[in-house]
């Protein structure tokens, strides 16, 4: 039997690193030729990495270098993809950063990054995909499905974090874009999904687990019981990017180890 994702192409965004890197590795070991896209030169090194270590799997892969955060930049990376690769089947959005701040002290330029890049971002690559998925149509060897977008949410799309408002209203806006996207693009035959991570090990947030005292303090927030990695996060992306997902279509998918479950009434509140 094939792989699931066999002669798909998939472009990850943010994918040098971190959850973007596993990722981008499980969609490559599902069939996929991926797009490693990293954000600026100096992360070019880790990206030729992860394409890599894929190829070291017998899979295929490239980099290819845009900020998602400007247009001419995103333009280029899904043209240079269809012209290196033959056409985009996937998009999974999950470029995001944080610049966290008590609010009174929140600058407006720290605002406008975290804004620009984890949803205006997600905003400018998923018009490319849905323009792409559009002018290719469906192609039932691959897919029945014209294309599926995996939007990188966050268990802040519905979890208050204080001292983090631009990074909670970013994935707060992600998920409506999203549902909006879906309920636009569904007659088309376009999946648009999110998949919201809870506790996953990255060097994003390695204050929170790197030290005994630190992971047991953030696994009270986890009825699980075990910090999330990201093959978590790329074996749900593979479903939500396969056919085995062809009926789902709108949802934000919590990958939290139950963090959204209140475990503060674990005992009765």
């Amino acid at each position: 039997m094939g792989k699931k994702l066999e002669g798909q192409v998939a472009i990850v965004t943010g994918a040098s690193s971190g959850i973007g890197a596993g990722v981008a590795k499980s969609l490559a070991a599902a069939g996929a030729a991926v797009v490693v896209n990293y954000p600026v030169p100096s992360n070019k090194e880790a990206a030729e990495a992860v394409v890599a270590e894929i190829i070291a799997a017998g899979n295929k892969a490239i980099s290819l270098q845009c900020d998602v955060s400007k247009e001419s930049d995103v333009e280029q990376m899904f043209a240079n993809t269809v012209t290196a690769l033959g056409s985009v089947d996937i998009l999974v959005n999950n470029a995001g950063i944080q610049k966290d701040a008590p609010f009174q002290d929140m600058s407006l330029d720290q605002w406008n990054l975290v804004i620009s890049i984890n949803l205006t971002g997600q905003f400018l690559c998923a018009r490319e995909a849905v323009r792409t998925f559009i002018k290719q149509g469906i192609d039932t060897n691959k897919s029945k499905a014209a294309g599926k977008i995996i939007c990188m949410s966050s268990v802040h799309e519905v979890i208050p974090w204080a001292g983090h408002a631009n990074y909670a209203a970013s994935k707060g806006g992600i998920m409506l874009m999203m549902k909006s996207l879906a309920q636009e693009f569904a007659h088309k035959k376009i999946r648009i999904n999110s998949i919201c991570p809870g506790a996953i090990q990255t060097p994003i947030n390695r204050s929170a687990w790197e030290t005994p005292e630190a992971l047991e303090s953030l696994l009270t927030l986890i009825p699980y019981k075990r910090i999330g990695q990201s093959e978590d996060i790329g074996n749900a992306a593979v479903w939500l990017a396969s056919d085995d997902s062809d009926y789902v279509n709108g949802i934000s998918l919590f990958i939290d180890g139950g963090m959204t479950l209140y475990p503060g009434f674990t005992t009765n509140g």
